[in-house]
């Protein structure tokens, strides 16, 4: 038996080794998951490190513990302004391009690989989400956007895809293990799971937002907590009566995110760092999952099945769902080549060696290794392709204001924190001439990395924070002069 402390050493070594090796990844353009991977196959009984980790439940039940974490941090994190005008798209992308993507590759996998063709369509459920929060790391380590609708859509189709997937990956599942079933069974299924998910999702993070500012609690660390315990909650209780607990807790956060609530800005901060500490350690207890030495025999079938995803599969659900669109050429092919996949395949790919599907391990071998490729090939390289078909855009800087601001106190006037975005019409004017409503104080503005308190004649430039005290009625107004456009 391990003592404890032996643990503690090499939890924090390997936990230590990946945040040093985030900071490479970034130098290289690389996404910091595959060093994660990377890492625990290393450390796993196969590596240097000699770890022997063989417990699929264990591994499924931290992935699904961390990805709860994750969804909602994202989630948080979604700007709803900005999605809003991209939302049934993304809504399609991540419900019927996951779809086609699943089939296409579950035809393909099952023609290829002599399975039946269930089996076939369980490996394309699995690897049929997108990891986008990867793309965007990668995109900011290079200084590189992307242009319009672009970022807005792949935020919000790679936020919401993944309870598809888990959808298809558990419906495909009970197909297998339980003769009697039929794809009928998945209409009532879907629409238990995605409308109970998300009544759940959306009245949880309304109670939430309203039992957060009125629980005045002592210590501001406990609000921390709060959100923590919430998440918790929220994926057990939907989970438990049938709903997609992963949609529920996403949605608790897009509606968090998008409210004002006490002590926002220091929650926001914490759900980050968590959400770094379980992408770690989901990743590196995967990396302990795999044995190296199965995927040789498997590399060039894999190949097969991950060139077929990213060149065929995903291309073709993408573009025939954008159709009709009025997005370019190029956006469209930038948002079919943007399908990097992460760790939520991997996840669910632990879930057919539970139920001991026929040939589970050879999937779960095959999942893994189409995630490496994946990574290896659109991952590094993104910011070329954005370039080629110039969608790219420079990296605009994120103000941070250093006040906490809240609605702490029961007054009927609010501080609200503006960034002035590009093409605004108040770009070049003076704070003099924006004609805001009467009662309205800029208190401190942030411009070029300095804050300080601004005056009637400072100029606007884009990008500018503005820290304001208007009454509640006129901050529509007052954002719809800062924000409108001069196009």
């Amino acid at each position: 038996m391990i003592s404890v402390e032996y643990i503690f050493v090499g939890a924090a070594g390997l936990l230590l080794l990946s945040i040093i090796a985030s900071k490479t990844s970034g130098r290289l353009g690389v996404p910091a998951l595959l060093f994660f991977l990377i890492i625990g196959m290393l450390a796993g009984s196969e590596g240097l490190g000699g770890i022997h980790f063989d417990d699929p439940w264990l591994a499924q039940s931290l992935g699904v513990l961390a990805l709860a974490f994750i969804l909602y941090s994202g989630g948080l994190d979604t700007d709803w302004r900005m999605v809003r005008p991209v939302v049934w798209k993304g809504v399609a992308l991540s419900t019927l391009g996951v779809l086609g993507t699943a089939c296409l590759v579950g035809w393909f996998s099952a023609t290829l690989l002599n399975l039946s063709i269930f089996e076939g369509l369980l490996l394309g459920a699995i690897v049929s989400s997108t990891d986008a929060a990867a793309v965007f790391s990668i995109l900011r380590s290079k200084k590189v956007s992307l242009k319009g609708s672009l970022k807005p859509l792949l935020e919000l189709e790679s936020g919401s895809n993944d309870p598809m997937a888990v959808f298809l990956t558990i419906g495909f599942i009970h197909l297998l293990t339980h003769p009697g079933a039929s794809l009928i069974d998945f209409i009532p299924m879907f629409f238990s799971q995605m409308v109970l998910g998300a009544a759940l999702g959306y009245g949880i993070g309304r109670a939430a937002v309203f039992v957060t500012n009125h629980l005045r609690l002592e210590y501001e660390g406990l609000y921390s907590v709060f959100t923590l315990t919430l998440v918790l909650l929220t994926y057990g209780v939907t989970a438990s009566l049938g709903g997609n607990g992963f949609l529920a807790v996403y949605l608790v956060g897009l509606v968090m995110g998008n409210s004002d609530f006490i002590h926002k800005r220091s929650i926001m901060r914490f759900h980050d760092g968590l959400a770094w500490l379980m992408q770690i350690t989901m990743f590196l207890t995967l990396g302990l999952l795999v044995f190296p030495s199965r995927l040789i025999p498997i590399a060039g079938v894999s190949l097969l099945v991950s060139l077929f995803l990213m060149f065929v599969a995903r291309p073709v659900s993408i573009l025939a769902i954008l159709l009709l669109g009025k997005m370019s050429f190029r956006e469209k092919t930038m948002v079919s080549w943007v399908g990097l996949r992460g760790a939520v395949p991997i996840v669910l790919a632990t879930f057919p060696l539970l139920a001991r599907v026929p040939n589970a391990g050879m999937i779960f071998d095959i999942v893994f290794f189409i995630v490496l490729t994946s990574v290896l090939l659109q991952g590094t390289s993104i910011p070329m392709m954005a370039r080629w078909l110039r969608v790219d855009a420079p990296l605009p800087p994120k103000p941070q204001l250093p006040v906490e601001i809240g609605p702490s106190c029961n007054l009927k006037n609010e501080l609200v924190e503006i960034t002035i975005p590009p093409h605004s019409a108040v770009v070049g004017k003076q704070i003099v001439e924006l004609g805001l409503p009467p009662g309205t104080l800029i208190l401190l503005m942030s411009k070029s990395g300095e804050c300080f308190a601004p005056g009637g004649g400072t100029v606007l430039a884009e990008n500018d924070a503005v820290l304001l005290l208007a009454e509640r009625e006129d901050i529509a107004s007052i954002r719809s002069i800062l924000e409108g456009s001069s196009r």
